[in-house]
């Protein structure tokens, strides 16, 4: 019995090792359309309650509004009347607020720039033990020479520095 003999055979080239990237462009192009189709779909909208305006033909009463002035330096005061310290205020805030009905115990707060925030927190928590029911805060300075509501006897506001 005579044995064959295996032959082998060579490549020509040699095997290839480099990695085909035309499906991977296929399947990355396929993912982009498909995100430029689900990406307008996907917004949601935010839905804002906005109040509803009331033109009212009389501009309402500021003679009793009660407006609280926190300075730099950390003064507190009622209406340009001045308070030596936290507890006095919460007493004679506690006092004018017992006067009003529950519905009008608003309580403005107008603080310097340059106020301590701990300090116009503490003001705030202690118009709110004193019986307010809305607290708001001023974002505006008044004009030259304006008079804050409820203190028409006393000195006008002073013009605010320029600002550095």
């Amino acid at each position: 019995m005579a044995y064959k003999k295996r032959q082998w055979v060579k490549p020509q080239t040699p095997p290839n090792s480099d990695i085909n990237v035309t499906p991977l462009v296929d399947v990355v192009l396929v993912l982009l359309i498909i995100f430029m189709v689900l990406t307008p779909l996907l917004e949601k909208d935010i839905e804002v309650r906005v109040p509803e305006t009331e033109v009212e033909a009389t501009p309402p009463d500021t003679n009793d509004q009660l407006v609280v002035q926190l300075s730099e330096n950390g003064d507190i005061k009622i209406n340009a009347e001045e308070m030596p310290n936290l507890e006095e205020f919460i007493n004679r805030l506690k006092r004018m607020l017992a006067a009003k009905a529950r519905e009008e115990r608003v309580v403005f707060f107008m603080a310097d720039d340059k106020a301590n925030y701990g300090k116009l927190i503490g003001v705030m928590d202690g118009a709110k033990s004193a019986g307010a029911v809305v607290l708001g805060m001023t974002t505006e300075e008044l004009p030259q020479g304006a008079v804050l509501p409820g203190t028409e006897g006393a000195a006008p506001v002073p013009e605010a520095p320029p600002a550095p």
